[in-house]
């Protein structure tokens, strides 16, 4: 909880110039923090937030983006819910701030989604649409096996609309159902990591890679320590031996390697730790296991075969005797 608190209070403070940018995270963050209310029969748009920072950032924004008025009130915590929460109302022209942030269509109809032009816009409208959703319902696990930058969502179709303005970022983020509540989760650490920078958090970014690193270097240590694991010793021996054996390969053949057997090769040095699936899932395009494991082999024979035939030492030239 630490970890998304910090990332919120930075992202309520980030400065924004352009007005559309400003827009697409206000109706972003309307979105996903509450929604239309009929009160003394008007329509209200009301937003629960998390902190007195962001109910202030939405009220500042309602008032130089649409011109409207806003009431805010506290509701304490619960049992269930140890921190107050910030309930920010608008009740005198929801209707009509309701339509110009999306909430509504034309017909007076709720927006079950996010508006198309919020989902199509610049990168900077896209980013800015991801802050508001964070802002509103997103949290940041510790990096480790569970990590997880996440958003809960009204529903499928905002979840949706979340998953495709992630994408036009070129970051990858999925839509789950658990228990009927709809979230979009982002699991890969250099895709966090990379909506991170794009929403503004750049001090977050910074603490939460220091303490990814700290989880690895804690996690390959504890791998060391217990190396007489006959299982692990063999994949470890295997990968250095394979990478030896590419190295050896890719400087017998020089120039004269294939463009997609070289691509392998140095695919298999730049990643020494993967499995050969979890190569063919870092290659561009995806490659299969196989397919990778075939082109290492190939890479393999060719040099072999150039090393017989001039005279030299092949591919295992150098190894340990234990290796093979």
């Amino acid at each position: 909880m630490a970890l998304t608190a910090d990332v919120k209070e930075e992202l309520a403070a980030v400065e924004i110039g352009k007005t559309t940018v400003r827009a697409a995270e206000l109706s972003a963050l309307l979105r996903f923090s509450g929604g239309l209310h009929i009160i003394s029969g008007r329509i209200a748009v009301e937003s629960e937030l998390d902190s007195p920072q962001i109910a202030r950032r939405v009220r500042k924004d309602l008032a130089e983006l649409y011109g409207v008025r806003s009431e805010v009130s506290v509701i304490s915590g619960s049992n269930l819910r140890n921190t107050s929460t910030y309930l920010v109302r608008v009740i005198d022209g929801g209707e009509t701030l309701a339509r110009q942030t999306g909430l509504l269509d034309a017909r007076r109809r709720p927006v079950r989604g996010l508006p198309n032009r919020l989902t199509t816009g610049s990168r900077e409208e896209l980013a800015a649409v991801w802050r508001g959703a964070f802002l509103a319902h997103g949290s940041l696990t510790d990096p480790g096996r569970s990590a997880a930058l996440e958003i809960t969502c009204p529903g499928n179709e905002s979840a949706m609309a979340l998953v495709g303005a992630a994408g036009r970022l070129k970051i990858s983020a999925k839509a789950r159902e658990v228990r009927g509540v709809h979230r979009v989760v982002i699991r890969d650490g250099e895709a966090i990591g990379a909506m991170l920078k794009f929403m503004g958090a750049e001090r977050s970014l910074g603490t939460w890679e220091e303490l990814r690193q700290r989880r690895e270097v804690r996690a390959t240590a504890n791998r060391l320590v217990n190396f007489d694991d006959a299982n692990l010793r063999r994949s470890a021996q295997a990968a250095v031996a394979a990478c030896s054996r590419v190295e050896r390969a890719l400087e017998l053949l020089g120039e004269d390697v294939p463009e997609h057997l070289r691509y392998a090769g140095e695919l298999r040095l730049r990643f020494r730790d993967s499995s050969l699936d979890e190569l063919g899932h870092h290659a561009d395009p995806p490659m299969t296991k196989d397919a990778v494991a075939g082109r290492i082999r190939r890479l393999l024979a060719m040099a072999d075969k150039h090393a017989a035939d001039n005279g030299l030492p092949g591919t295992d030239h150098g190894l340990p005797d234990d290796l093979d």
